[in-house]
């Protein structure tokens, strides 16, 4: 009984082991090929697992590592040879079982003893797929119960430890919650109530997003126990169902004393905190355990919701619904690792990891990478239809996977395929469309856009498109095609769709005829209107969308006469055509220096000026184009120096570290990071760069400037800077950012320019702190830095509250424990809350949460965003078939529309009634002086708090 995995055996099944089996010290146990003739436990030590591609002990490779509790041998209950050899790696104990003892014992507590065993006979069993899905579901939920509850010694206690504090607070602050209660002329001692259970946490805390997220938070703790049904179900629900708290199951218990309530008070918000991150996770498991037909549609919401944040699902297509078949098992296993699958077996599942890691092993090269959360295994095997290409071997106790099973797999291709209609030109599929699952408002069969000629697309949409209701498909298309085709294309084929004169139509048309043209007008000068809508000033800078707007203008202004209903596109188009005849600007842009005055969009037509240093640390100014070229750069700079050398064009930053930027690299400028400074020199100097003295940022810290400021004053400022720069960035900033600008020879200046932004306010925080010498200051610093963040997030300026709370996670600041020793608890709490929205699990499953509940304006979390788009870009292909892949810009459209979305409403500046002192504050947020060297930051650290020895 001692041994953990043999904890939760039956006592007559432990008699029975006790009766027949044998103490064993063997130093080589088995061969891989030998047939067996017992089966082991690991009582003490460890034992290495080899395999052998050619069964020769001699190129055997470690796949994995038994500790004290696991099993092996399993393979006496078929008379298959060993799949591998074992050998201890230490002095080891054994429990030894004969085959003839095991198969009885096996027989009688096969459920109990399964999840002890390794594959084909444990948890994971193999076989045919009917057999294997009637083991698994035959476990029942005592075992689901058993599997959930083995989490590790850490979280338990801190669960047993919560499910104290959330009661003694309930009875604190709401005690009539906990009473005796009647139900059906049964009385139920000391209960609650599920929906009062729920209406209680929501109301304690912001963490708690939603009711469903209350639920998952119920759950952990009647998974662990500290919570149970009165009827003992599994599941927690948000219904009129009674609960008891553990120690509310003994007659007498006595209430919590005022000290165990005051502790409780101070401990509810970090285990509020502490639930709130594991609840989903307990939610997901309760719903994914339910068999697929069960799972209603808030089910199937949640578990759609929750894959959104998977990474191996994040970027397919929102058509294939993978939720009905989903199911959830967790991998109950005491030892360090066993394998999930071998390589060779026939592929039955397709895996992704929800919690854990494993090794992919192949034979003779041992562990070739490792898997993490949200990484997916087995899918190749099932495609194919060939054997598994390697073993997946468990690192760690207690992995979660959510499993699709071979049958459903391939039903889901199946109604894909059926779902889909292929349109063929000359024998090639020129357009791709797919079933709808939801009928139009009118009841006919709608159809979504899957891939296509630029052409076809175009057409579908003219055709289909409705003027009384609004399409995203449409706006994904006039916002996307800068990828696929340029606005010189997309001009032509518009103006090709816009129809006949009206004139001709009276003459030789019926009325019909004519009504079917004024409809493709409107049809076509809709789209128009939505695309100048989305490259607003972009489209000054082509010639041939000037002069389709000038044409389309000029034939609508004709028709209008004549065809009342285009005289409403009129005003429109003309406005569209005055904005587009803007004059350029001229920039200063020497070292990246912020401006004071408000910030104006960056154009590709704007100029700068531009300061390039030369070895000698001299500088001279050029004049160049905003998407000038590294070449176009260098050879201004040769011009105005009068150099024949072939000059080479370096980013040096204040660490020293040299980018050469190439010859075709566009907007060169806007690379520079925060003190970087761009220099031009001859090959032969290039070794001899050294940077400016100013690079290596200020020696004293300014906190004697900003700690009088007000800390809301300080965050308003630095939202109405953030929101300034947020504007300017372009929709189309973000596609070049994603698929390349060199490519569209198009700046990103603007983007680049918000981006460092977050750099340097992040930089902030570590260099203020760093420059601070004295303990109770950087303390006070700390308390300034957490409250200017709670203000930001207030102010909905997410992108500088993450920049705060990653700067105060910087190692440099982090690691200062005398400095967070003396930081109160009260901000301790504030700053673990800020920290779990930067939870990275289940893509940032915490973040997108928070930024659901939010209205805009919203100044959102951009290095997110960036990286959403770039797995939609990198996980799928642009073309398929020699066809746009329409999914794909439809995926990378709807995270565009996020970024539209926040900038949806304007933001307010009365929001915060400005101080006297608001310029002061207003300069300082817009001229922050940081060091970028983490070297630097790093060495500053230690000199405040040296390493203890």
């Amino acid at each position: 009984k001692g041994v953990k995995a043999f904890q939760r055996f039956h006592p007559s099944l432990l008699l029975q082991i006790c009766s027949c089996a044998f103490y064993e010290y063997l130093e080589k146990v088995f061969r891989q090929g030998d047939i067996g003739t017992s089966w082991y436990a690991v009582l003490s030590g460890s034992l290495d697992v080899k395999v052998s591609e050619t069964a020769n002990h001699q190129d055997a490779v470690t796949i994995c590592t038994l500790g004290i509790g696991t099993a092996f041998g399993e393979s006496i209950l078929d008379n298959t040879p060993r799949h591998a050899t074992i050998v201890s790696r230490e002095t080891s104990e054994l429990l030894r079982i004969e085959q003839r003892e095991f198969k009885s014992l096996w027989e009688k507590y096969r459920q109990c003893m399964a999840g002890l065993l390794a594959p084909p006979y444990g948890a994971m069993e193999s076989g045919s797929n009917n057999d294997r899905l009637a083991d698994k579901d035959s476990l029942g939920s005592n075992t689901l119960s058993l599997m959930n509850k083995s989490l590790n010694k850490v979280q338990s206690e801190k669960l047993q430890r919560g499910g104290k504090v959330m009661r003694n607070a309930i009875l604190s602050r709401a005690p009539h919650m906990i009473r005796d209660r009647k139900y059906h002329l049964k009385t139920y001692r000391q209960c609650c109530v599920g929906t009062e259970l729920v209406d209680w946490l929501v109301q304690q805390s912001t963490c708690v997003h939603t009711r469903s997220h209350a639920v998952g938070m119920w759950q952990a703790l009647l998974e662990e126990g500290v919570l149970n049904h009165v009827d003992q179900e599994l599941g927690f629900q948000d219904k009129y169902l009674f609960y008891r708290f553990l120690d509310d199951e003994e007659e007498d218990t006595p209430l919590p004393s005022e000290e165990e309530k005051r502790e409780s008070e101070e401990e509810l918000p970090e285990t509020i905190l502490f639930l709130a991150q594991i609840g989903p996770d307990a939610l997901l498991r309760m719903i994914l355990r339910k068999p697929p037909g069960q799972r209603t549609g808030d089910d199937l919401e949640i578990i759609y919701d929750e894959l959104l944040h998977i990474k191996a699902l994040s970027h397919l297509s929102n058509t294939v619904s993978l939720i009905p078949p989903l199911q959830h098992w967790t991998h109950v296993k005491l030892s360090l690792l066993l394998p999930v699958f071998n390589q060779g077996e026939e592929g039955t599942s397709w895996y992704i990891i929800q919690k854990g890691s494993v090794n992919v092993v192949i034979y003779g090269k041992g562990v070739v990478c490792t898997l993490h959360e949200g990484d997916d295994f087995g899918k190749l095997a099932l495609v194919t239809d060939s054997a598994r290409a390697a073993s997946i071997v468990l690192r760690e106790d207690n992995c979660h996977f959510l499993r699709v099973d071979k049958e459903d797999f391939n039903r889901i291709l199946r109604d894909v395929e059926a779902n889909t209609v292929r349109l063929k030109e000359h024998e090639q599929a020129v357009l791709v469309l797919e079933k709808s699952p939801r009928a139009s408002t009118l009841g006919n069969i709608k159809y979504t856009v899957m891939s296509g000629t630029p052409e076809k697309i175009l057409d579908h949409f003219l055709e289909t498109m409705r003027m009384d209701t609004h399409h995203a498909d449409p706006d994904d298309f006039v916002l996307m095609h800068c990828v696929f085709m340029p606005n010189s294309q997309f001009c032509q084929l518009l103006m090709a769709q816009y129809p006949f004169s009206p004139s001709d139509s009276l003459l030789f048309h019926s009325q019909e005829r004519l009504e079917y043209a004024v409809t493709s007008k409107r049809r076509v000068l809709n789209l128009a209107l939505r695309w100048s809508a989305v490259h607003t000033h972009h489209l000054q800078e082509e010639q041939a969308a000037l002069t389709f707007l000038e044409e389309l203008y000029g034939s609508v202004s004709s028709d209008s006469r004549i065809l009342r209903a285009l005289k409403d596109f009129v005003p429109d188009l003309e406005k569209v055509v005055k904005l587009q005849y803007q004059k350029v600007l001229l920039r200063e842009f020497s070292n990246g220096d912020e401006r004071l005055a408000q910030k104006q969009p960056i154009r590709n037509c704007d100029e700068i000026l531009l300061k390039v240093y030369c070895s000698d640390h001299t500088y001279t100014t050029i004049r160049v184009a905003v998407a000038a070229t590294g070449r176009e750069v260098t050879s201004a700079v040769a011009d105005k120096l009068a150099s024949n050398d072939d000059l080479l064009l370096v980013h040096l930053s204040s660490a020293g570290e040299k980018q050469m930027l190439k010859p075709n690299d566009v907007s060169v400028f806007s690379t520079l990071s925060i003190n970087g400074r761009m220099f031009a020199c001859p090959r032969d100097q290039l070794n001899a760069l050294t940077p400016l003295p100013d690079q290596e940022g200020p020696s004293a810290g300014s906190m004697s400037s900003f700690e009088l400021m007000s800390s809301k004053d300080l965050a308003y400022q630095m939202t109405l800077y953030d929101w300034e720069l947020f504007s300017c960035v372009h929709e189309h900033e973000l596609l070049y950012h994603t698929f390349g600008r060199q490519s569209f020879r198009r700046t990103t200046a603007n983007l680049d320019l918000f981006l460092r932004r977050f750099n340097q306010v992040q930089l902030w925080v570590v260099t203020e702190v760093c420059l601070c010498g004295q303990l109770s200051k950087r303390v006070q610093l700390l308390k300034k830095f957490i409250k200017i963040a709670a203000h930001c997030r207030e102010f909905k300026n997410l992108n500088s509250f993450f920049a705060i709370i990653m700067g105060m996670s910087n190692p440099a600041v982090s690691r200062l424990t005398q400095t967070w020793e003396k930081l109160p608890s009260k901000f301790k709490k504030f700053y673990a809350e800020f920290e779990s929205m930067m939870d990275p699990s289940r893509n940032h499953r915490a973040y997108r949460l928070t930024v659901t509940k939010i209205e805009p304006p919203i100044i959102p979390f951009m290095p997110l965003l960036l990286k959403d788009m770039t797995f939609s870009h990198e996980g799928n292909k642009t073309f398929i078939d020699n066809m746009v892949n329409f999914e794909k810009m439809r995926m990378i459209a709807n995270t565009i529309r996020a970024v539209r979305h926040c900038r949806s409403q304007p933001f307010n500046p009365e929001v915060c009634q400005p101080n006297k002192n608001h310029a002061e504050v207003r300069g300082y947020v817009r001229k922050l002086c940081v060091i970028d060297n983490q070297r630097t930051l790093t060495t500053l650290s230690y000199r405040l708090e040296p390493r203890r020895t």
